[in-house]
């Protein structure tokens, strides 16, 4: 079975600077590979013979770095934005897209089993599927509740709060192009209202395995310290 991934690398990464003010977020360096070859890897691992890095900021870095995907016994071509597009902008930019394919972000660390999810959705014809975690927000501070006149309610010591949230991987299905715009910048959150008011189905596939978005400082950090230990589980080696 054929499979394709649209990896989105445009960004410019300022949440991770100054990490980012050298070298573009995907080439950023987890353990002994840049994140970004660690998802190739991981992509050509579970069959996957093409892949599309649509790029922006530093394109020519990551183009060089890449090349044509042949070390990685994988297809690798390039959609050039010459505007920021947003995430799900890029993919007007694609005119020979199958009928469904993988959508994720350059900068996701996780042991999701990518072909699973590709089969899972193409074989239901879905419209779009999220795959999503369940992550915890901690406040770290005593949070207060107040009544109107300013006298204590209650009290709670460093609360967490679960939430659901998208990893930033999902499977698309051509359909969803005519509700992307002409030009400007469309998003993920664009995209997910516009398809909820006009009544499409959105499916969700919950997972429970490994996932940190090193977009933010913390989460790199966190990537860094456990890469060494993960890199068996995340490779497939």
């Amino acid at each position: 079975m054929n499979r394709r991934a649209i990896i989105l690398a445009g960004g410019r990464g300022t949440r991770l600077r100054p990490y980012t003010v050298v070298l573009p977020k995907p080439l950023m360096p987890i353990g002994d590979y840049p994140i970004l070859e660690v998802v190739i890897r991981q992509l050509a691992s579970y069959d996957f013979d093409r892949v599309t890095i649509a790029v922006n900021h530093q394109a020519e870095l990551i183009k060089a770095f890449f090349g044509d995907g042949s070390k990685w016994r994988v297809r690798i071509d390039y959609s050039l934005e010459d505007e920021p597009l947003g995430t799900m902008g890029p993919i007007r930019l694609i005119r020979d897209l199958p009928d469904h394919f993988l959508v994720m972000n350059g900068d996701v660390l996780t042991d999701l089993n990518f072909a699973d999810f590709h089969a899972e959705h193409a074989g239901a014809n879905r419209l779009f599927t999220i795959s999503s975690y369940q992550r915890e927000q901690k406040v770290d501070y005593g949070v207060l509740l107040t009544r109107a006149c300013g006298t204590l309610q209650g009290f709670q010591e460093k609360p967490v709060t679960a939430y659901e949230v998208s990893m930033g991987v999902y499977m698309v299905s051509r359909d969803i192009l005519p509700y992307l715009p002409a030009q400007g910048q469309f998003g993920f959150d664009d995209l997910m209202r516009d398809l909820l008011k006009a009544g499409r189905t959105v499916h969700v596939r919950k997972f429970d395995g490994y996932w940190l978005d090193i977009g933010r400082a913390d989460d790199y950090l966190q990537a860094m310290d456990e890469f060494p230990r993960m890199k068996q589980r995340l490779l497939n080696e």
